[in-house]
């Protein structure tokens, strides 16, 4: 199974998970099987709100699941219609988040766990500087 996961700099397993998925300078990607890492540029990095398009950068990388911090609706959407499943990475590092993946202990994230502001609604603010808090309905 292959994992993507966003991060600010390329320190191989040891590189640190970058807090939003769209601003992520780069994209890990990790074979869970074999251990096999591959860094990914993100060429959509520096975007007008609400105007990222993270996932072209990794659209040829045949992924299966992403796992992030914080993201915003219309990724979570784009993925979820790809077939791609969405974790809340909750480590610091890749090698961390790759075991918590392995473990199962990764909380699968839909629509309702993206960051708020994606969606203009009140928030409190999460460890992305976005918020984690469901979104109101109505």
């Amino acid at each position: 199974m292959k994992i993507c996961i966003p991060v600010n700099e390329n320190k191989g397993k040891q590189s640190p998970v970058c807090d939003h998925f769209g601003s992520a300078p780069l994209f890990a990607i990790v074979d869970t099987e074999s251990g096999e890492l591959k860094m990914v540029q993100n060429q959509d990095q520096h975007h007008a709100h609400g105007m990222c398009q993270p996932l072209a950068s990794i659209s040829d990388q045949k992924i299966d699941a992403i796992a992030v911090n914080g993201i915003g609706l219309g990724a979570v959407r784009k993925l979820m219609a790809s077939n791609i499943k969405v974790h809340r990475a909750g480590a610091a590092t890749v090698d961390e988040v790759v075991k918590a993946f392995k473990a199962g202990k990764l909380e699968q994230v839909g629509p309702d766990g993206t960051c708020g502001h994606h969606g203009n609604s009140p928030h409190d603010e999460g460890g992305c500087g976005h918020a984690h808090t469901p979104r109101e309905k109505g």
